[in-house]
């Protein structure tokens, strides 16, 4: 199985409790924001329905050839590839902004969300899901503690970890009706295995092995001794700690 299907079994449940929080409708037309491989795209066109229409943004050109082969048959589907800061799309052209883990790299995010709504209809919604803090995350944590390499870890994908700094974010962005709930979950990719095979790739532990490929050779059998350690059922599952924030577009005056 490729590691993006993988990432994809670890990563949708979190995200479809941001697409619940968003609650697409029918014919409805919406962004997704750093859409990766297109899981996400695939679970909001099955919302919106024919009659609806799916815009999939990212940065990354490889992840998007895999995400339209993926969404080929799907109409409604589309692909833009841009940044959240500087995509093009028209005024007020969609009812509602989405993302999984695609907002928390931004180089100026108050600039990207307001470019996110200028997107968005009067009223239009926004939602997202975003990691909280490092040391309240197992399914990163873990892996940087078992290999030994906690203080090596990127700050990045929890730049979003105080729900405050989120807050004013996307109200500095022109947001209103603002919230970041809370939402805990264990989850899995599958066996010792099949989690090895994505922890080595992806997130903070991922990013150190491919910035100092030199590091494996020890990570490695210490983060696979440490997942069949965890393994029950032919299941290794960790808890991602995560928020759930919504937003909107005041509405026109």
């Amino acid at each position: 199985m490729e590691v993006s299907e993988l990432l994809d079994l670890q990563l949708s449940p979190l995200g479809l409790w941001a697409i619940a929080a968003l609650d697409p409708q029918p014919g409805e037309t919406v962004v997704d924001v750093g859409c990766g491989a297109g899981q996400s795209v695939l679970q909001l066109a099955e919302r919106v329905g024919s009659a609806g229409g799916v815009i999939g943004v990212d940065i990354a050109p490889r992840l998007l050839a895999l995400a339209s082969q993926r969404a080929a048959e799907l109409g409604q589907a589309r692909f833009v590839e841009a940044d959240a800061q500087s995509v093009t799309l028209p005024d007020a052209s969609a009812d509602a902004v989405f993302s999984r883990f695609g907002v928390m790299a931004f180089a100026d995010p108050v600039a990207a969300f307001a470019n996110l709504r200028r997107i968005l209809k009067p009223g239009g919604r926004l939602a997202f899901v975003c990691w909280r803090a490092l040391a309240e995350n197992e399914l990163d944590l873990m892996p940087l503690q078992a290999a030994g390499l906690e203080a090596m870890a990127d700050a990045t994908p929890f730049s979003f970890a105080d729900a405050a700094i989120v807050r004013a974010t996307l109200e500095a962005a022109g947001f209103e009706a603002v919230t970041a709930r809370a939402h805990d979950a264990p989850v899995s990719s599958g066996d010792a295995d099949a989690m090895a095979t994505v922890l080595l790739r992806v997130g903070p532990l991922g990013r150190i092995l491919r910035e100092t490929p030199a590091l494996r050779a020890t990570a490695e059998p210490r983060l696979r001794a440490a997942l069949v350690a965890r393994e029950t059922d032919g299941a290794v599952a960790l808890t991602a700690a995560t928020w759930v924030v919504t937003g909107q577009r005041p509405p026109a005056s």
